[in-house]
Formats: C-alpha cells, structure tokens, sequence
C-alpha cells in the first residue's frame, strides 16, 4: 500500500496507527443495527443445514460410534468457569461483572476445533448431492447406507480440496477420508506439523506451501478449478461453511433453556469469539443476532499481528486491504488465526451484525493458557484462548461501550461466553511445548 493511501487511511481511523505499532486494542463497529439484515445469506439456510445435519445421523452413528450417545449430533456443551473467572480478575487486577462461561467447542467429536461444524457439513452435503444425482441416495433413505463399501467406492472417484492453516483442513480431511473421498488439503507456513502429520496418517494429501494462508487458498482454488471431479471447500467464500457454522447458535439456544441461562433486555449475552478469515464466527455471529436479536453483543478476537476482520470492517474495505498493508508481518503462535486478509463474503454480512473486535497479544494467549490449566484443569490451543480476555478488554476498554448501549447497570446479570475453537486434538509433546512457552 502506498504511503499517501496509508497515512490517509491513519487519518481516518486513528486506532489503525496503534494496530500497526502491534497495540492491542479494542474497536466497536459503529455500523452495528439493532435490527441487523443482509441480503448475502439467510437463515433459510440454516435451517436446511440443521436438517441436511439430521439426515446424516444415522450415518454418522456408524461412523464414528462416539457418537452413539447423541445420537449423531455433532455438538459441544456450555460449562460455568467460575475459577478461570478468578484467576483473570486476579491477574488483571479487575472485577468481571456476570456469569463467566465456556462454550466447549475443543471438544467437538470428530476434529476436536469449531471447524467440525462448518467443515464437515460440507463435505456431508457434497456427499449428499453427489450419490443423489448419480441414483445412489434419496432423501428418505436410511443414510447409513453411506458407510458401505459400495458407496465409499463411489465417492473415491471424486476429490475434495481444501486451503487451511490447519483445523478445517483436519475436518474436511477426516470426513472425507471416512466417505472415501480423495482429499487435498493446501497448507500455509503457519500450519502445525501435528496437524500435517495427522493429515497424512487419515490418507489426505498435503500440499505445503512457503507463503501464508492466503495464498494456500489460491492455489487450491486454482488446482481445483482444472479438475471437474474436485469440490474446493472455500474458506473464504463458501456459504456452506457459514451454514454449518450458523446451526451452532440454535442449538446453543436450547441448551440456555436447559440450563436456565437468560437471555434477554436486563440480561445481556456476551460472546466472543477467535476470528481468522472470519467464516467460523461469522457463521456463529450470524445465528446468534437472529436468535437474540440486540441482547447479544458479539465480539471478534484476534491476535495483534493478524486483525484481518478488524481492519476490513473498520475501513469498509474488507478483502481489499490486508494486515501487511498496515505494516503487520501476520506471524503469531494462533495458528488458526494467521490470516491476512479477511473474507469480504463474510465481512459484509458482519457489517450490522457484531459488535465489536479487539486484539491480542501471543504473550496473553499464553497467560490465558496457563491460568486456564492451573485453575480449571482446562487446555485449548493458544489461538482458542484469544475469547478469554473479551471479558478483560470489555472491562478495560468498553467502559464507553457500556455506557451508550445502557448495560452498565445490567453487567451483574450478564453471561460472559467464551467460544473454545480447538484444543483436544493436540499431541502431549506439542501440550508441553505450549506450557514452557506459558
């Protein structure tokens, strides 16, 4: 980016130059609709995906048998974390007003990270158009019919691609693998080599690049574009990943009703969520504001070297500027985070629908890490801890937020949920490596 360009973009949004300096920051969406619409997406989809989801169950039973006891429901629980709620006040010297919880998504079966929502609904509706056009599967059958060896024979005539910096790439590829998919995952500098290696052991091919996640993506897409029997999963476009993200929110609402969460006027709901190229939380962000409508306050986090949501929506430039651009080298220990430029399919939709964004530093991730270990006995990856200080920064920084939108009275019958994205699957070897660094 040009000097002149980038000393007028300063101008306009001053808290550009603190991101540059990699400040952590915090940043309310001045766009933000009471009523927030779009006409990019709709919960139509939703729905459709929350029933393609049921349709697969049976399937999925046979699968991966733990998931006999949800009955082929893919889904993680909400648990109160009253002692990492401590050891933060502690830490930072401050009170957070309101019940403190944990959306247990380190712990979706399957892949272990959010990513088992959006990824592998995907490649289940691919799956699904595929063996119905070709006469193999009708709408009303028993689809555990698709872990016959017929069927996977079928579908290894066909290819799934994908671009990831590690965790979608670990759902597709073990979704795909278990349909018998041939499956190509294309993965940036910043991937784990766990999650190359686990890769490999499932049967996916690896394709590992020099460059970042953004270029990982593009040639993925361009491999796939010559072969007629590959499906590229796009991260950074794909409405199937949004939808299979966004039927996170409607089950979240029954699970407030089961445990006698509220959610309304007096009592507020606080989500915050790691962001990387923005699918997986705009997915979720997207459900969240349809179902609660202005009591939820949702807010993206990601690490100071990589705010790539937070300065497409700031500018209103989304995809068409990049953190380099603002002089950010996009390097950070949350790997799943390392994204320089954000989804414009995504970033528009968020335009009326989130909140806010804030940044973090790695050191913090750690911090997090290593609280959340020695008070709760609770492990995510450093990018999954990036949720734990929205709580923090909210306290900190959104005094003014707080303020307009009249919640200052109301913050003692808040619930603060932290949206865990991955963390179950790491190997012990790489658990300890985290732990020195914490």
């Amino acid at each position: 980016m040009e000097n002149e360009r980038k000393h007028e973009l300063f101008k306009r949004h001053p808290l550009l130059k603190n991101m540059a300096n990699a400040d952590a920051v915090f940043w309310e969406n001045t766009k933000w609709q009471k009523k927030a619409r779009t006409e990019l997406f709709s919960m139509k989809e939703v729905e459709d995906a929350e029933e393609t989801l049921k349709r697969f169950s049976s399937y999925l039973i046979v699968a991966f048998p733990e998931l006999a006891k949800s009955g082929g429901l893919i889904e993680s629980a909400i648990k109160e974390i009253p002692a990492m709620k401590e050891a933060l006040e502690q830490e930072y010297h401050l009170l957070i007003a309101g019940r403190f919880l944990l959306k247990c998504d380190n712990t979706l079966p399957i892949s272990g990270s959010i990513k088992a929502r959006g990824g592998i609904y995907e490649v289940l509706k691919h799956a699904e158009r595929l063996a119905i056009a070709h006469g193999k599967l009708k709408k009303e059958d028993d689809y555990a019919v698709l872990a016959t060896e017929e069927l996977r024979a079928f579908f290894q005539q066909y290819t799934i691609a994908v671009g990831s910096t590690g965790n979608l790439g670990l759902s597709i590829g073990i979704m795909g693998k278990k349909l018998g998919f041939n499956v190509v995952v294309h993965m940036s500098s910043d991937a784990k080599e766990w999650k190359k290696a686990l890769l490999k052991e499932k049967g996916a091919t690896v394709i590992e690049y020099e460059a970042d996640y953004s270029v990982a993506v593009e040639q993925g897409r361009q491999e796939a574009e010559q072969d007629p029997l590959c499906h590229f999963i796009d991260d950074e476009n794909s409405k199937d990943l949004f939808a299979g993200y966004a039927v996170a929110a409607k089950r979240l609402k029954v699970q407030c009703e089961k445990t006698n969460i509220i959610v309304d006027d007096a009592h507020p709901l606080f989500v915050y969520l790691p962001c990387g190229v923005g699918g997986g939380p705009g997915g979720v962000a997207y459900g969240l504001r349809e179902i609660f409508g202005q009591h939820v306050h949702i807010f993206f986090a990601e690490p100071v070297a990589s705010p790539c949501m937070t300065i497409g929506l700031m500018t209103g430039l989304h995809d068409a500027i990049s953190v380099e651009d603002i002089g950010l080298d996009n390097k950070t220990e949350a790997d799943g985070l390392a994204v320089g430029r954000a989804s414009k399919f995504v970033g528009k939709v968020m335009e009326t629908y989130i909140n806010g964004c804030y940044t973090v530093k790695d050191e913090e991730l750690f911090t997090a890490l290593r609280l959340a270990l020695a008070s709760e006995e609770l492990f995510l990856e450093p990018s999954a801890h990036a949720g734990m200080f929205g709580p923090i920064q909210l306290m900190k920084n959104g005094q003014a937020y707080l303020e307009k939108h009249g919640l200052t009275e109301k913050m003692a019958q808040a619930t603060h949920l932290v949206w865990a994205t991955g963390g179950s699957m790491v190997p012990q070897e790489m658990r300890e490596e985290y732990l020195k660094k914490a």
